[in-house]
């Protein structure tokens, strides 16, 4: 993070701009808005400048700009072509412990100009580091088509009604939940269609009967995907958003423990082979004990909580205890990074139909129904295979697979650390030995492997 976003109040400060061209003219308009007290500074401005009309009223001097000028002010922008001026102020800025922002040139300034989406009271500011102007104005003009135009108005009702409600709802996790429903239920859709009284109506109503309300925690079991955060679904996005906890595991990626709630309590629970950190029993009876103390609970599991994901064992402890839950299912592993590798599980000239198995059992050991799993026209999907690997595909050969029948192992499918090694049941095991494989890793088995080659479209750098 090269710069630290915060918001100013700049209502009655003085604010400086050195300049009186367009670029100037652009920047004034900025900053009135948020009611600064603006002095423009410049040897000659054009005629938009000239004819500003603004409240509280914006102060023109025409000369040559001195230095000590800056002094009377906190924040200044220098909006001019000459670089030895520019270069002059910001040093002067920095100096003084001043603000400055010199337009077009993030190396001398020492806050800048983000893009703005403007639903006051509500403001979001989206920014490039001054990296690239333009596309962060195309992130603005993303999210002004996601923010309704009566967001303000909404921010403004909640703020009229927001002592009356710490007074009724003293605890503040439950206050948390009375604002989120109102935020995202029929009051918003009332503001959001202009009917304001309606709205504030039942949003009296909804706080004269929130003693009714059923406080009790809920458990979301939420598929995460491989490792791809765009690959998460709307609505996993939304519960990880407004979990009180999340309980992760091993395979959920850095990138997607970035996207919950920024006060969350986070509590990982990873295992991996021969090192169960938290046994499951532990993990089943943690996800009811934070839900009855009133929390709600996002479960994140790599790939989809039911594909070799022990969901199934999780609700079953939540079933049994009476602790509400909801199952988000995920791109599992198999067709996330099946799909990144270009690797189709099915294909009419080679497969007809797909096997997910795991390369462990519960006690360890491979015991899978070979005989089946060497039929022809299929593919195979294994699981935490990496480990018994050699095994795995000394058994296919010694159930009727050609040694040459192709093979190949993906790592860390559908990330930038992606990598995809491609061999026969013969010669995989001995090419793994040469190389340093970082899991999780998984396997596939079968003459649709022959298509990565061509088909192989993700290609992270």
């Amino acid at each position: 993070m090269n710069y630290f976003p915060i918001f100013l109040n700049l209502t009655q400060k003085p604010c400086l701009v050195i300049g009186g061209g367009g670029v100037a003219a652009r920047k004034i308009k900025l900053l009135a808005k948020a009611h600064a007290c603006i002095t423009v500074i410049a040897e000659k401005m054009n005629a938009t400048i000239d004819t500003m009309v603004i409240e509280p009223e914006l102060v023109l001097i025409k000369k040559t700009l001195v230095l000590e000028d800056i002094n009377a002010y906190q924040l200044v922008v220098c909006a001019t072509n000459n670089k030895s001026l520019n270069q002059a102020v910001a040093n002067y800025c920095h100096q003084a412990k001043i603000l400055v922002n010199v337009v077009d040139n993030p190396s001398l300034c020492s806050f800048i100009f983000p893009a703005i989406i403007d639903r006051s009271p509500v403001i979001a500011a989206v920014s490039t580091g001054g990296v690239s102007p333009v596309l962060a104005r195309l992130l603005r003009a993303k999210i002004e088509t996601v923010v309704p135009a009566h967001f303000g108005q909404l921010a403004q009702l909640a703020e009229t009604f927001r002592e009356k409600v710490k007074q009724k709802i003293t605890i503040a996790s439950e206050r948390r939940i009375f604002w989120e429903n109102i935020l995202q239920g029929s009051v918003a859709e009332l503001v959001f269609t202009g009917k304001m009284t309606a709205a504030k109506t039942l949003l009296e109503q909804q706080l004269a009967t929130t003693n009714a309300l059923d406080h009790q925690g809920e458990v979301y079991l939420i598929g995460a995907g491989p490792g791809d955060p765009d690959l998460l679904t709307f609505k996993a996005l939304r519960l990880m958003q407004q979990a009180d906890v999340v309980v992760y595991d091993r395979l959920v990626s850095p990138e997607i423990l970035e996207l919950v709630r920024r006060d969350s309590e986070q509590i990982y629970v990873g295992k991996k082979r021969a090192d169960h950190s938290v046994p499951q029993a532990s993990i089943n009876q943690l996800l009811a004990t934070l839900a009855k103390q009133g929390k709600r609970v996002a479960r994140l599991k790599g790939g989809d909580p039911f594909i070799f994901g022990r969901g199934g064992e999780e609700i079953e402890t939540l079933m049994a205890e009476g602790v509400r839950f909801q199952v988000v299912p995920g791109i599992t592993a198999a067709s996330g990074c099946a799909s990144y590798a270009g690797i189709p599980l099915t294909h009419r000239d080679y497969a007809q139909s797909c096997t997910f198995v795991t390369g462990h059992l519960k006690d360890g050991s491979i015991n899978l129904n070979w005989q089946q799993l060497t039929a022809p026209n299929q593919t195979i999907v294994i699981y935490m295979g990496l480990v018994g690997l050699e095994k795995i595909c000394a058994k296919f050969i010694e159930h009727g697979c050609d040694k040459t029948h192709p093979i190949a192992l993906i790592q860390q499918g559908t990330t930038s650390a992606q990598h995809v090694i491609v061999g026969t049941l013969e010669s995989l095991p001995q090419l793994l030995k040469t190389q340093t494989i970082k899991p999780p890793t998984l396997i596939i088995i079968g003459q649709v492997v022959t298509l990565h080659s061509t088909l192989g479209w993700f290609k992270p750098v």
